[in-house]
C-alpha cells in the first residue's frame, strides 16, 4: 500500500479518518502492516493490500492468523481489545 491511501482511506464501519498506520514491513510501498480506527476496529494490510472490510465480510481465520504472526508489533489495544475479532476473545472460545 503507498502511503499516500491513507489520505483517502475511511473505515467502512464508522466512516472516520484518518485512519492510524503501523508498519511493519516496507520496502516501495508498505507491505504489511495494520490501520486502526479510533472505533477500535483494525484493518491489515497484507502484501500490500489494504483489507478493509466491513465486519460480516471479514475471514476470522486470516484475521486470527494475522494478529498471531505479529502480535509483537500490533498495539495492545487491537490485541486485547480490537474489533470486530482479537485475541482476547479467541481464548474465550477455547
Amino acid at each position: 500500500m503507498k502511503r499516500e491511501l491513507l489520505n483517502i482511506l475511511v473505515c467502512p464501519m464508522c466512516k472516520s479518518s484518518p485512519l492510524e498506520l503501523h508498519v511493519f514491513k516496507e520496502f516501495e510501498e508498505v507491505e504489511e502492516g495494520i490501520m486502526t480506527c479510533k472505533c477500535d476496529r483494525w484493518y491489515p494490510i497484507i502484501d500490500t493490500i489494504p483489507h478493509m472490510l466491513p465486519d460480516d465480510l471479514r475471514k476470522e481465520k486470516e484475521d486470527i492468523t494475522f494478529l498471531e504472526k505479529w502480535k509483537e508489533k500490533i498495539p495492545k489495544k487491537v490485541l486485547e481489545g480490537g474489533k470486530p475479532l482479537n485475541l482476547s476473545t479467541q481464548k474465550t472460545k477455547t
